[in-house]
């Protein structure tokens, strides 16, 4: 676990995290174990690591907000919550005293076929920044190093480095040092594709606090 001005936020694993203050937020769980009931869910896009139905209704109850975009329909009609909202890159909302912005998450150089992205920006997917008590957390979601990044102010960068279908180590390298977070924690690693030693190349060049989560499920 790592703190920063009273907000603490784990690794699940994968992309996924708890983030909590007073309220719990979790974003994209996938393989966890932990079955603590959340007030936040963030669910950045609807591909089965991040979308993951069995590992939602682990952390999801009737008491439970829901964040998603719409292509996760589907999965999210077997579970129960107090209420799914719908949202698309630039929406705004306030849960509490927490702030929440979707953000565009796309690919522009992993293709599953020429001209075919794993994440097109024409879908949708998102990543999240969140503002609890003034401390702001940029969950990237997948995504390359994007023009969208260049305005971002945040404290907190929850960066994916593996490669394949989101950043590379050293694309998450450059992207981090045109951001300037206060601390950056690698993410997208040591389950579906890349490894430890990704997140540890990041940490290398990277040019602010990098922290290494253990993964806490």
């Amino acid at each position: 676990m790592y703190e920063y001005g009273g907000v603490k936020i784990r690794w699940l694993g994968h992309d996924g995290f708890i983030i909590q203050n007073e309220k719990k937020v979790c974003i994209d769980p996938y393989e966890i174990e932990t079955s603590e009931k959340v007030d936040i869910l963030l669910l950045t896009h609807e591909h089965f690591d991040h979308c993951s139905v069995s590992d939602i209704k682990k952390v999801c109850d009737e008491n439970t907000l829901i964040f998603a975009i719409p292509a996760c329909k589907g999965e999210l009609s077997k579970v129960k919550a107090r209420q799914i909202n719908y949202v698309k890159p630039n929406d705004k909302f306030k849960v509490g005293e927490i702030n929440i912005e979707a953000v565009p998450a796309y690919n522009v150089n992993k293709f599953r076929a020429p001209n075919q992205p794993f994440h097109p920006k024409k879908d949708g997917k998102v990543g999240y920044i969140l503002t609890i008590k003034g401390v702001r957390i940029y969950h990237m979601g997948d995504t390359d190093f994007i023009d969208e990044m260049k305005n971002l102010q945040v404290d907190i960068a929850l960066v994916p480095v593996s490669g394949t279908y989101v950043m590379t180590s050293k694309e998450a390298i450059e992207a981090t040092n045109m951001i300037k977070p206060k601390v950056a924690i690698p993410m997208h690693y040591g389950s579906i594709v890349g490894s430890e030693k990704d997140a540890l190349d990041f940490k290398k060049e990277a040019k602010c606090e990098v922290v290494i989560l253990k993964k806490e499920n």
